[in-house]
């Protein structure tokens, strides 16, 4: 498409949103050398279709990525200095730019778009706070323990967010996490203020995502930090290339709120796209937290999760927020930086060690957030064995092994285990904490796989990720287990544990460890 010959500055682009091909076309704007500034305004001209718009400068031989503001109609400033939020400053080359449109809702037809572009010799907008490269941080902490923190974040640079990186970090730390995710939409700009705000938090750690939205679904980019194309259609674009790129980074593909089906309260937010679940390294089992009125997307997104771990994939059970404004959304699903609340069990409190813990599938998610029941699931030869043998995320080679979930914080609750998505009868919790056993004998073929859960009426509230079981014939034998324990040394059967015995186990635990396969 071409400029209205007619038109003067600002150039005028109008027309008739294409009925038929891809979700997103372009709309072309020659930009003339000397050119150090563009401004473009765009509109959908309606009250009931949505498109999205972006900024794309490959034909000027550019990156190609400049922005993506999804369904923002506030104007977009780029210039080599500065940019309007969600977009990228640098050079303005001449030659042929483009603005990107997205079929995000249509239902009136013929839908209209109106985009007006100014090209300005002289640059008007000046950068609100410095920008640098990301670079990891150091290690936040080291020591091997769980970790807490929100795996699905935005800030302001999400066009539909309104929060802070500052904001953010603050309720977190209000509420005991202390790392975050930010996952803004299609793009990797909130990376340039990463710098600062570690320098001024030294214990609290950012982790760089994307959140990639697409028509048929949304996943998350876990520590991706360049940007993924998104517009699926076109050439060469497509999820396997999409989750190829994300995981050649480095990250971690993972798919959130894969049932929120919402309708246009969420567009796309349902995951439809067939990917080789084998790519897929994490399931957001929990979004918006569980009294925001969302346990019902919970729980079929566990059923989702099961049946992708049924196919062959070992995505660990992740959860995230979709917080957009630091806490003060109202509405229906009024989210909460922490609701939920992802523990990462990692060597150490750094971008690495969580992208570490989650590519093991070691992690547990308390489903309404930080106040709910931790359950700390293990593999030991015996009940009385100081330290777990394996833990979610390992895969064991055994005869038979006890299972552990130890539970703090959950009397009241009830805990159980559940094997290859089936549910084991659950028991009461009675103490603080609470230990729960289960003497399992490896499958004869293949792998089972083991997870624990806390329930509140009846609903998971926490679920731990997987441990996984081979049959090794020249493994570990387990003793036999009583169901449960307070967690102090007195078993269901009312003997108290012998410190000592337990000690003479700590070795064999050590030699048995070494068996476990990478």
């Amino acid at each position: 498409m071409t400029a209205n010959p007619a038109a003067a500055a600002p150039l005028v682009f109008e027309g008739d949103v294409p009925a038929d091909g891809p979700d997103h076309f372009f709309v072309e704007v020659e930009v003339p050398a000397g050119t150090a500034e563009i401004e473009v305004r765009p509109d959908d001209l309606s009250e009931v279709n949505i498109l999205d718009f972006g900024l794309d400068d490959a034909l000027a031989g550019g990156d190609g990525y400049r922005g993506w503001g999804g369904g923002s109609t506030e104007p977009v400033v780029v210039n080599e200095t500065a940019a309007s939020r969600a977009y990228v400053p640098g050079p303005i080359r001449p030659g042929t730019w483009r603005v990107i449109v997205g079929k995000a809702k249509v239902v009136a037809s013929p839908a209209r778009y109106r985009i007006e572009v100014e090209l300005r010799a002289t640059p008007t907008l000046a950068a609100e706070r410095p920008r640098t490269p990301y670079a990891p941080p150091p290690a936040r902490r080291t020591g091997t323990r769980y970790y807490a923190g929100d795996l699905h974040v935005h800030s302001r640079e999400s066009t539909d967010a309104s929060a802070t990186l500052e904001e953010n970090i603050a309720l977190a730390k209000q509420r005991g996490l202390e790392w975050l995710e930010i996952s803004d939409h299609n793009t990797v700009t909130q990376l340039d203020y990463f710098g600062g705000v570690h320098d001024a938090e030294p214990e609290f750690l950012l982790i760089p995502g994307i959140e990639y939205t697409t028509y048929a679904g949304h996943a998350n980019a876990i520590g991706a930090t360049k940007f993924v194309d998104h517009k699926i259609g076109q050439p060469g674009v497509t999820i396997e290339a999409a989750a190829d790129a994300i995981r050649a980074q480095g990250a971690i593909f993972s798919v959130n709120h894969p049932v929120l089906d919402i309708g246009d309260l969420c567009i796309g937010c349902a995951w439809q796209h067939d990917l080789d679940p084998a790519k897929i390294g994490g399931v957001e089992i929990g979004t918006l937290g569980v009294t925001a009125g969302a346990q019902l997307f919970s729980e079929r997104a566990l059923a989702f999760w099961d049946a992708l771990l049924d196919r062959g994939a070992r995505a660990a059970a992740l959860g995230g927020s979709d917080d957009h404004r630091a806490g003060t959304s109202t509405g229906i699903f009024p989210a909460k930086v922490g609701s939920p609340t992802t523990l990462v069990r990692a060597t150490e409190l750094s971008t690495r060690g969580i992208l570490d813990g989650i590519a093991r599938g070691a992690t547990v998610v308390k489903l309404d957030g930080p106040d709910d029941a931790m359950v700390e699931l293990e593999a030991v030869p015996r009940r009385d064995d100081v330290e777990g043998l394996a833990f979610p995320g390992d895969t064991l080679g055994v005869r038979s092994i006890v299972l552990r979930a130890r539970v703090t914080g959950g009397v009241g609750q009830t805990v159980r285990f559940v094997k290859n998505g089936a549910p084991e009868e659950p028991v009461a919790v009675t103490s603080d904490p609470f230990v729960h056993y289960a003497r399992v004998d490896a499958p004869s073929e293949g792998e089972d796989r083991w997870r624990a859960e806390a329930l509140v009426d009846e609903r998971p509230r926490t679920v731990t990720s997987h441990l996984w079981l081979r049959r090794d014939p020249a493994g570990p034998e387990a003793e036999d287990a009583p169901a449960h324990d307070d967690g102090c040394g007195v078993a269901a059967d009312g003997h108290t544990r012998a410190p000592w015995l337990a000690l003479a186990f700590a070795a064999l635990v050590v030699a048995l460890r070494r068996r476990r396969p990478a």
